[in-house]
């Protein structure tokens, strides 16, 4: 009982201590000549420009307005935040230049290219259809842009596994698989399609992506979990007030992310033996997440479940066809303060502090430094 007693009061301390130089500020750059250039998959959390006003979410086509991008761009920029994204933050830590849209044919790739796709899915577009899942109006899947990456390559003069071309389109690069899968359960919440069948083809979906990408010769990648979609005010608003957890979060919500989260950790550590030479590190978005929520003071965050850009005023502040940029909705004081920008996306503010954990704080299982570590510098 001693012992027992004894560690219950160690775990405050030790939490104190692991969040004492937590802040919202922007990681410093400290992990360059590392990589020369990132490829980045995933939805509107990594997408920097993929998806325009017109073919975005539905409830969020504002996002090439004002005030999206206003905190560090000081303008819109197509992304789905005030400010920068995690893969922004990332870039920054590698003393690499903000990662290009792949869409924007002008744009200089010599550092890497982002092929996310906001409103994105991880299943094939085709199985929605076929479910009538009408609420699915991006088309674009995970399936899309390794479709996009193999274009890429091939403009590259990358046609055949190995070459010269290949081998200089793959050097040093890597591999940020970000959050995938949050928009397959959105969209088949009111059909018939039961959760389940949704995270094993979703969860299938990322690993045979995955493959793909180590078949080309993929050696370093972060692949991120699912975040807490049951914490986001659109969900807060779409289920009953009793379905709450000690956060004041959806628990029913949460329970589906954590599901598919550990079934996808599963799938890669078996992966990880499939590729021993490869190195596969998973981003546990949702326990930083977690972290957060659970003192979000320490991390200089105050507004954890209302929505900092929306309309509807407390408790959420979010009504889904009134949302940020739309002419009833306000914007909040000081963005820095709040977890959640527009009722389904984060402020730059939550992006740094994950991007803090994720890279520095031992998040990502093998951590971030053991990824460089196994790295060798290239200058």
């Amino acid at each position: 009982m001693m012992c027992h007693t004894s560690n219950a009061l160690l775990l405050p301390i030790f939490f104190l201590f692991l969040t004492a130089s937590f802040s919202n500020a922007a990681p410093n750059a400290t992990y360059s000549g590392y990589f020369s250039k990132i490829y980045a998959f995933g939805d509107s959390f990594t997408d920097t420009g993929n998806t325009r006003s017109s073919s975005g979410p539905r409830f969020f086509r504002q996002v090439s307005q004002s005030p999206y991008g206003t905190t560090y761009f000081h303008h819109p920029t197509n992304r789905y935040s005030d400010g920068r994204l995690v893969i922004d933050f990332l870039a920054n830590a590698l003393s690499l230049p903000f990662l290009p849209p792949y869409l924007n044919r002008s744009a200089d790739f010599s550092h890497g290219a982002n092929f996310a796709v906001a409103g994105s899915t991880a299943i094939d577009h085709d199985f929605f259809v076929k479910n009538n899942v009408t609420l699915n109006i991006t088309p674009q899947s995970l399936g899309t842009q390794l479709i996009w990456f193999d274009k890429f390559l091939q403009e590259k003069g990358c046609r055949k596994a190995k070459s010269p071309e290949c081998i200089m389109a793959m050097k040093d690069a890597l591999f940020w698989v970000g959050e995938i899968g949050v928009n397959d359960y959105a969209y088949t919440l009111a059909s018939t399609v039961p959760s389940s069948t949704v995270q094993v083809l979703a969860v299938t979906k990322v690993m045979t992506s995955l493959q793909a990408l180590l078949q080309k010769g993929a050696k370093y990648i972060v692949v991120q979990g699912l975040p807490l979609a049951g914490c986001l005010p659109l969900t807060l608003f779409l289920t009953p007030a009793n379905d709450r957890d000690s956060f004041g979060c959806s628990a029913s919500g949460n329970q589906v992310i954590q599901a598919h989260n550990s079934v996808l950790q599963s799938k890669i550590q078996e992966l990880r033996k499939q590729y021993p030479k490869a190195f596969i590190s998973y981003a546990d978005y949702a326990s930083a997440h977690r972290t957060v929520m659970m003192n979000p003071a320490s991390f200089g965050l105050k507004e954890t479940l209302t929505t900092c850009c929306g309309s509807g005023g407390p408790p959420y502040n979010f009504q889904p066809f009134a949302t940020c940029g739309s002419p009833s909705a306000s914007v909040c004081e000081d963005p820095t303060k709040y977890v959640n920008w527009d009722g389904v996306h984060l402020t730059e503010a939550m992006y740094g502090v994950v991007s803090d954990m994720l890279l520095r704080r031992g998040y990502c299982r093998p951590s971030f430094d053991q990824l460089l570590q196994s790295k060798k510098r290239i200058f």
